[in-house]
């Protein structure tokens, strides 16, 4: 099997062209998979927060034994997620970082397991008021969508990894609604490159997903916000201050995020049931008296533009909303954070246009602009991918006219947040995991030791205009092709590389990690 497996590989490669273009019809289907699978979720969804709505509308006209019903309830919740974690614990969190490590080779993963645990987990949780997101586990679901798709047809691992990949952007697509997301969130975030043999499959497989999205949800975009005039350019310096408190705001955050599953560490907590029902627990008296924070807080961020707060009370959001979220988060039951941060980033948007409003320095109609920009910033500096996080909040908003401010708030705090020493968040949480699960070679894919990887030499890099036999690769490591443009160059020890190049290599699974930060030295 492995020789077969081999002997695909390098006809692949062989065949570049005709990979190629059969990436693009497998990524039609893989996004009509995923598609389908997210928009199960998001309809869901939909109806868990209505259901939530109608509950403690009613909560609020009967006597208090109804409450003690609806702690029952949670109760329950809190076992049946519980012993879903315990089942298949790769369904736990928010799953990015998972595929991220399974596209390193670095999990063996079982995609239907994960798929309807997931999809159970996640209505749960979030629909029971958990401050979770759906994006998350709407990029794990597409990504084994992709796997599992490529396991029905038998395909080699190099060409699986692809297919994951495409998936994963395709279920960031359907839950947001935003295709070109959905694609540069692939290649800056799971890739890191933007090569065209990503690109295709995935920007197939978002555009498929986005059509099964609209088809059942509409071209609405995700928040609601009016047509806005063009941000004026004597305002644009004060953007680099809110960047720069973004940036501080969102290393922040990651910290907390990276540390909120250490605070179930204390004694009190002795199982898994116990620290999924504290935060189940603190969801009921939050739904009494302050409903915003519950859920991924699509509603809270609408009201922020329809809704005067005071500031005080946006301080009471933006410290409720942080704080029940790395509870949510931390308890380590199925569902993302990805929407609470962009919430969490809003809410620090409007208290700063507030401030800079109240200082006479921005005309109090360009504060809703400072909230758009504000959370493609925020994004930026715990992601650490700010392409996809501008991207991503021009087709949520629909605000095309903005890409210059967004720029700006985007570049200046992820800067800020560089220099905090903060790193990427999914990074983290993905090394956590690993040093958590002492993941080595036999938590690996067993039975797949030797994988083909792409990576792409940047300018700079430090393999950068060295001969291949120079360079110090990794034991059991081997370079199989380079691909300079259109050419196709067979390595030889004397071959140098240069900026530009799509490396092939060929290595066991425990080296693809230190193969990719050879790279990146």
């Amino acid at each position: 099997m492995i020789d077969k497996q081999k002997i695909e590989t390098y006809n692949n490669l062989n065949h570049w062209q005709n990979f190629r273009l059969r990436l693009v019809g497998e990524g039609i289907l893989v996004g009509l998979f995923s598609g389908c699978i997210v928009g199960f979720f998001r309809y869901v969804l939909n109806y868990a927060d209505v259901w939530r709505e109608m509950l403690y509308d009613f909560l609020g006209t009967v006597s208090v034994i109804y409450v003690s019903g609806v702690v029952a309830l949670f109760l329950l919740l809190a076992f049946i997620l519980s012993r879903l974690v315990a089942y298949e614990p790769l369904s736990a969190g928010s799953g990015i970082p998972q595929v991220k490590g399974n596209i390193l080779g670095l999990y063996k993963t079982v995609w239907w397991r994960i798929i309807w645990s997931k999809l159970l987990g996640g209505i749960l949780g979030i629909g029971a008021g958990l401050s979770l997101g759906r994006e998350g586990p709407a990029i794990q679901l597409g990504a084994m969508a992709g796997q599992g798709f490529s396991r029905f047809l038998g395909r080699t691992r190099m060409e699986e990894r692809y297919l994951i990949s495409s998936g994963a952007g395709a279920g960031l697509a359907a839950a947001f609604n935003a295709p070109l997301a959905g694609v540069i969130f692939t290649l800056e975030e799971l890739h890191k490159n933007f090569s065209v043999v990503v690109l295709l499959p995935s920007l197939a497989a978002a555009l498929t997903s986005t059509i099964i999205s609209r088809i059942f949800f509409g071209h609405d975009t995700i928040f609601l916000f009016p047509d806005l005039s063009r941000f004026p350019v004597q305002y644009l310096p004060y953007l680099a201050l809110l960047g720069a408190c973004l940036g501080l705001l969102g290393a922040f955050f990651n910290y907390c995020l990276v540390k909120s599953s250490d605070f179930y560490k204390l004694p009190f907590f002795k199982n898994n049931f116990m620290r999924i029902a504290l935060p189940l627990m603190l969801a009921i008296p939050l739904g009494f008296y302050l409903p915003q924070v519950l859920g991924g807080g699509n509603k809270l961020v609408d009201s922020l533009v329809t809704m005067h707060f005071s500031l005080q009370l946006l301080l009471v959001f933006l410290v409720c909303k942080f704080a029940f979220t790395m509870l949510s988060y931390g308890c380590g039951v199925p569902g993302g954070f990805f929407l609470p941060m962009l919430v969490v980033g809003a809410l620090s948007g409007n208290i700063l246009g507030s401030v800079l409003v109240n200082l006479g320095l921005v005309a109090p109609y360009y504060r809703t602009h400072v909230i758009i920009f504000a959370m493609a910033g925020f994004f930026s500096a715990s992601v650490r991918a700010p392409i996809t996080g501008i991207i991503l909040i021009m087709e949520m908003t629909a605000s095309f006219k903005h890409l210059v401010p967004l720029a700006i708030v985007a570049v200046f705090s992820y800067v800020v947040a560089e220099l905090c020493h903060s790193k990427p968040i999914y990074d983290s949480l993905l090394q956590k995991a690993l040093i958590k699960d002492k993941t080595d070679m036999c938590n690996m894919e067993k039975g797949c030791t030797r994988n083909v990887i792409e990576l792409s030499v940047e300018s700079g890099s430090f393999i950068e205009g060295k001969m291949i036999k120079n360079v110090p690769w990794p034991e059991h490591t081997l370079l199989v092709d380079v691909k300079r443009g259109d050419e196709d160059i067979v390595p030889s020890g004397n071959t140098r590389i240069v900026a530009g190049d799509y490396l092939y290599v060929l290595t066991d699974t425990a080296n693809c990690q230190r193969v990719r930060e050879l790279l990146e030295k």
